[in-house]
């Protein structure tokens, strides 16, 4: 039966109704797109040692080509979540990842270190402008009951992502050089992006706000299984008008407290995750391990992270956010604390670290994930991108650190002192975590 009657509250309508195959398809599409997030994410860490012999430079140099292109991820998140809740999540999505395959491709022509730190720095704007879009469109095609799921399975396609990066270095880096691989990280996502005009929609909810576009709407809804008549018109009552999204209404007295939460957990988790991201190559290598050591050492690590997430996404649908995060981030801090005491060196045999890499990135990653499902459950639809990138350009802040973090943790006291960072930093994640108000409900729970 086509709805007619209106105006029709395009919130209650897709939250009421099932998960259909052409959501899944939508999810699946802005996923794709963090693949390539993660990719181009990944292939400075694996790269850096190779580059580092061809042009005879030491690893303290990539300290700024490290952190610049995180200081890019920090000014793109802040910038492109405001334009996502102002211009709309699709068009700013596909515009990220335009400028961070452009970067990346120009990257393979570069020719000292100070080029690459400038290449990496606007790669970094597009990187940092994806993920808050595509998590807002995620978490706005599907029913409020998938959202949490949704969000994840967008998200963890960083990990995935940066796994990719790392099977291709096996080969590729030996075969073809580093240049080569920048080449096809660069070409693939803006190919990528053409195809995305076409094929991928506006959120309905931020459609929802312009009369103007109600046809536009109206199809959207229809493919999504939503019976509407053209003429139909929408509004969002769950998600009243607002004067325009912006910084300051992160940090009214209904949001302040939950988004100094989530700023903090973000900071202290993604330092975590980019330390490893960035030096956890070099780290294995300049301890006397193989390269195909350290290679599998990170594909461990993001292959830990996918499931980690996953499993993550899938427990705090049924149990809520709060006790499955906290459990996370406390085993987080126990891994990483049996990593910093565990002997990594020459001589040391490759399969407990690898094991342990394992561990220590599903849980790290998970916690990592799931924080992204957590902020858009926490933001309503008019702030949720300013909400979410507001969130990870602050955590990014970290990436920024890890930089040098992670080249002094090296020099001082090797995987000891690195992995005591990260155990640290997950503490202070933890407690973060638990002072926010607003976490997912669980299946069987009335309230957050």
């Amino acid at each position: 039966m086509t709805v007619t009657a209106g105006p029709i509250d395009v919130g209650e309508l897709i939250d009421g109704g099932r998960w259909s195959g052409y959501q899944r398809w939508l999810v699946f599409l802005t996923a794709l797109t963090i693949v390539f997030d993660g990719i181009d994410n990944q292939l400075m860490g694996v790269t850096i040692p190779t580059i580092m012999r061809e042009w005879s430079v030491a690893r303290g140099a990539f300290a700024p080509v490290v952190s610049l292109g995180y200081l890019g991820m920090v000014t793109g998140g802040a910038l492109a979540g405001l334009l996502g809740d102002r211009i709309g999540r699709r068009v700013t999505l596909i515009a990220s990842m335009i400028v961070f395959g452009g970067m990346t491709l120009a990257v393979a022509g570069a020719g000292s270190v100070a080029a690459l730190a400038v290449l990496r720095f606007l790669a970094g704007l597009g990187l940092g402008g994806a993920v808050p879009n595509a998590a807002a469109l995620a978490a706005e095609y599907v029913p409020k009951a998938q959202r949490p799921m949704a969000v994840t399975i967008t998200i963890v396609c960083v990990p995935l992502g940066a796994t990719l990066a790392g099977l291709a270095a096996i080969p590729a880096l030996p075969d073809f050089g580093w240049r080569a691989m920048f080449f096809a990280g660069g070409l693939i996502p803006l190919v990528a992006a053409a195809a995305l005009v076409r094929l991928l929609p506006e959120s309905p909810r931020f459609l929802a706000r312009d009369p103007r576009r109600r046809g536009q709407l109206a199809a959207s809804l229809r493919r999504m299984g939503h019976p509407v008549a053209e003429e139909a018109t929408f509004v969002d009552r769950t998600d009243p008008a607002a004067r325009g999204a912006s910084v300051s209404a992160l940090f009214t007295s209904e949001f302040r407290a939950d988004t100094i939460g989530l700023w903090a957990a973000f900071f202290s988790c993604l330092l975590s995750v980019y330390l490893a991201f960035s030096w956890v190559p070099s780290m294995l290598a300049a301890a006397g391990l193989s390269s195909a050591v350290a290679s599998a050492g990170m594909m461990a690590f993001n292959l830990g992270g996918v499931a980690g997430a996953l499993t993550g996404g899938v427990s705090i649908t049924r149990w809520g956010s709060r006790p499955v995060m906290l459990t996370m981030a406390g085993l987080a801090v126990a891994s990483a604390s049996v990593m910093a005491f565990m002997p990594i060196s020459a001589g040391s045999p490759a399969a407990p670290i690898i094991g342990m890499l394992t561990v220590t990135g599903a849980l790290i990653n998970g916690v990592q994930t799931t924080m992204f499902a957590l902020a858009a459950h926490v933001y309503p639809a008019r702030i949720r991108a300013t909400g979410v990138g507001g969130a990870v350009s602050f955590g990014r802040t970290g990436a920024v650190v890890s930089g040098y973090v992670g080249a002094w943790a090296l020099d001082y006291r090797g995987a000891m002192s690195f992995f005591g960072v990260i155990a640290v930093a997950l503490v202070v994640c933890c407690l973060a975590l638990a002072s926010i108000a607003r976490h997912v409900p669980g299946r069987n729970s009335g309230s957050g």
